[in-house]
């Protein structure tokens, strides 16, 4: 049987004089016929946005990582200012070695510590807590009635005498498990932080005040004393330390794929700016966003590397184009105009296919997601130029390597018997038998998957931060914080709005009781706190010690006594808000579904005129109402990037039957990466949200590449099998080399000491290769089914 070739329908011509310079679109003849002009503007803009790019920070913000607009945010922050520890906090637990806190040098420490981050910019100080704080108070009862004073009081002076009464004001102050360990070895100093700091305007710098808290440990921890940091800022600021070795894993994934570009080529010149122009991409990218007021962050550092990816995949089929058109004798201007022609259109929709998988993450309402979507979508755009055009017009004047050029005809052949053993196996899933096994295997695959990814959580799996590994510092830090407060950094607060004055009622407070009661009884929840609660110990207080007096007082004369002694995070100022905190011994997603089930049922049941149950503040709150929002955006991304997905591939294809052939091995690979999310333990959140998404619209390209020219083939009369097999020699080849050698690059990020860089490697690899696998099997098996009555008739 013989073949054709998918470039023969263009003439081999080796003399440029005999090739007609206005041939081709206008917009072929508007790039080649001004190429130098071309080149010479590219390294211009590549200059000036290289120095652009030196301008460009990496932080984060809090108010970034949270839905804005979703209710629960909403409550929040209405009445954020009348709140203590809403929700961004730091907690430093300050450990004993060797003794207990009513240590005179321990708590020297403490205070030296509370008074140095006092100072720290961003630092909302009124709402600071330490022992040495004066909001930070003890109640008793006296024979003159209630009285009360801060934990170490003023003529503290470091005696036995004063150490003693301090050691029975703490126990007097409710703040056992709360702010003191209840074995007396730790106490913890309260950091609530503001969003700018009040001095300057400006956002706090995390990775600066993270340094600050390193340098805070190294300066007092010692023999005697430990230090344990947790809070948003922390992490935030161990993820940017580790971002730096982020640089190290982008270093040999650009080596992986240049080294592996190289091994298929063995052309230095094609090679090097297949590279380079992929490289300058991500420069245009890094000095448009400083240009436009963007920074980069934790969760979109990996978009330069995604951008890369996405360039060396599209570089390397323009590249095989001209190859495969100089080792016939083609001149290399020629050739590089005739790969232009054949995939521009390809690559187009490709890209855009890519640009869509970014854009419908906007529909996200959080901030740090829309500045991922807005950053990646740039550097797509930067792509369609640096790599459809720039490439293509570099090659021509550089051309590739002889031996190359002739080497990338080898697997071509006229005789059938004589074919490439790989492309011949691939070629047998255009055939009934093999379709059909083929088509049967993913069946059961895809129902396998499917059921497993029913298990799918929404939100954090693991205690602590997910995002860094279980043995970080700060994991092993937030693991000090749970095993010895009652009062876990994962707070749930819920707002209780009253009437004016009205905070103090006693029908008031008895709800407020009754909602602590039902989280109490939760699994996931450690301790509560509320006005009630103090209420119930200052009853027991005033009834000399007594147990059996451990309820609500009914005298409302009893209840203001109390009131006016109470700390003032419990209520504002006004007596119309009270608050409600929930502890939790994690923020997986199971504990905070039944916090906020249980909160929003008994808000159903209580609210009235006069009390309203708001959710929620704290950092638990704030999570709950990201996993919200992720839950619903989840859904609502895979259907808007598959519907526009379909639609770029009708356009690309004019034909249902081969855009069902390309969407569907993309489905496959949807439902089990969901299901390898469940094997890992991998729940869908901000880091990981994208990832799906962004599967589709990068894994589009290769069925692109491979559907195009099959098409072609197929529309000048030849077989599935004969269109296929001359796809796999033109384009299928750089889909293997592409897919395998992306999928390894990223596996290497599986060693990042950041977590959620390493669980987007192992899932981004998964995709790259399981796409490319559905392209060259699950396409061909399907087209034997619906492409192969349309031979004659199907259109591009």
């Amino acid at each position: 049987m013989s073949y054709s070739h998918y470039s023969d329908e263009a003439p081999v011509i080796t003399n440029l004089g005999a090739f007609d310079q206005q041939s081709g679109t206008l917009a072929e003849r508007l790039l080649f016929n001004n190429r130098f002009i071309i080149a010479i503007l590219c390294l211009i803009i590549t200059a000036v946005l290289g120095y652009q790019s030196m301008g460009l920070t990496l932080n984060a913000a809090y108010d970034k990582m949270i839905p804005a607009r979703h209710p629960y945010i909403i409550n929040y922050l209405t009445n954020k200012s009348q709140i203590s520890g809403g929700g961004n906090t730091l907690r430093i637990a300050v450990e004993s070695k060797d003794g207990t806190i009513f240590d005179a040098d321990y708590l020297e420490t403490v205070r030296k510590i509370t008074d140095e981050v006092f100072l720290y910019p961003g630092v909302d100080r009124p709402y600071l807590k330490s022992l040495w704080t004066p909001a930070v108070r003890w109640t008793g009862v006296t024979e003159e009635g209630l009285d009360g004073g801060p934990v170490i009081p003023d003529d503290y002076d470091g005696s036995s005498a004063s150490l003693n009464q301090m050691r029975v004001n703490v126990e007097r102050s409710g703040e056992v498990g709360l702010l003191v360990a209840a074995n007396y070895r730790s106490s913890i100093i309260m950091v609530p932080l503001q969003e700018k700091v009040a001095d300057t305007g400006k956002p706090i710098d995390y990775h600066q005040l993270s340094n600050k808290l390193d340098a805070l440990r190294a300066k007092y921890e010692n023999q005697h004393v430990r230090i344990h940091i947790t809070g948003f800022a922390k992490v935030v600021g161990d993820l940017i330390d580790g971002m730096q070795q982020v640089l190290m894993f982008f270093a040999i994934a650009i080596t992986i794929c240049g080294g592996v570009l190289y091994w298929h080529t063995r052309c230095v010149r094609s090679t090097v700016l297949v590279v380079s122009c992929s490289l300058v991409a991500v420069i245009w990218l890094l000095g448009l966003l400083p240009t436009l007021g963007y920074e980069l962050d934790p969760y979109s550092i990996l978009v330069p590397f995604l951008v890369f990816a996405i360039g060396m995949s599209h570089g390397a089929q323009k590249m095989n184009g001209i190859m495969q058109d100089i080792g016939r004798g083609t001149h290399k201007l020629i050739a590089a105009r005739y790969t232009f022609r054949r995939l521009f259109l390809a690559g187009m929709t490709a890209l855009l296919a890519d640009a869509v998988g970014f854009a419908v993450l906007m529909v996200i309402d959080i901030q740090v997601i829309h500045d991922l979507a807005i950053a990646a979508s740039i550097g797509v755009a930067v792509l369609i130029f640096t790599n459809l055009v720039l490439l293509p017009i570099l090659l021509s004047f550089t051309g590739v390597s002889a031996d190359a050029a002739k080497r990338s005809l080898t697997a071509e052949s006229s005789d059938e018997a004589s074919k490439h053993p790989f492309w011949e196996f691939l070629d047998h899933f255009t055939t009934a038998k093999w379709a059909t096994v083929a088509i049967a295997v993913s069946l059961v695959l895809g129902a396998a998957g499917f059921f497993v990814s029913l298990n799918l959580k929404i939100g954090d799996t693991d205690q602590g931060a997910p995002e860094l590994r279980p043995d970080s510092r700060y994991n092993r830090d937030n693991g000090f914080m749970i095993e010895n407060y009652a009062a876990s950094s994962d707070t749930y607060i819920v707002m209780v709005k009253t009437g004016q004055f009205n905070c103090a009622h006693y029908d008031t407070i008895q709800a407020v009781d009754d909602l602590e009661s039902r989280l109490e009884q939760l699994p996931g929840v450690e301790s509560t706190n509320s006005l009630a609660k103090l209420a119930k110990r200052s009853a027991v207080g005033l009834n000399e010690g007594n147990p059996k007096w451990y309820e609500i007082p009914r005298s409302q004369d009893i209840l203001n006594s109390i009131i006016t002694r109470a700390p003032r995070e419990l209520f504002n100022q006004n007596c119309d808000l009270l608050t409600v905190y929930a502890y939790l011994k994690d923020h997986k997603a199971d504990t905070l579904d039944s916090v906020v089930k249980t909160v929003d049922a008994f808000a159903l049941e209580h609210d009235s005129d006069k009390i309203h149950f708001l959710s929620a503040a704290g950092s638990a709150g704030i999570q709950a109402a990201t996993n919200i929002v992720v839950k619903r955006a989840n859904d609502q991304i895979l259907l808007l990037v598959y519907a526009s997905v379909i639609v770029l591939a009708f356009i690309a294809f004019r034909s249902w039957r081969a855009v069902v052939c390309a969407i569907l091995p993309l489905m496959l690979t949807s439902v089990l990466c969901e299901a390898l999310m469940v094997y890992l333990n991998i729940g869908v959140k901000v880091a990981t949200l994208p990832v799906i998404a962004l599967g589709v619209g990068i894994g589009v390209d290769y069925a692109l590449y491979v559907m195009t020219v099959t098409l072609k083939q197929m529309k000048a009369g030849m077989s599935l099998s004969a269109a296929y097999y001359q796809a796999l020699l033109f384009t299928g080849k750089v889909v293997v080399l592409t897919g395998i050698t992306l999928g390894i690059a990223v596996a290497t990020w599986a060693f990042s000491p950041i977590k959620f860089q390493a669980d987007m490697g192992i899932l981004l690899a998964f995709m790259f290769v399981w796409n490319m696998l559905g392209t060259l099997i699950l396409l061909p098996a399907l087209g034997y089914f619906l492409l192969t009555p349309l031979k004659h008739v199907v259109k591009v």
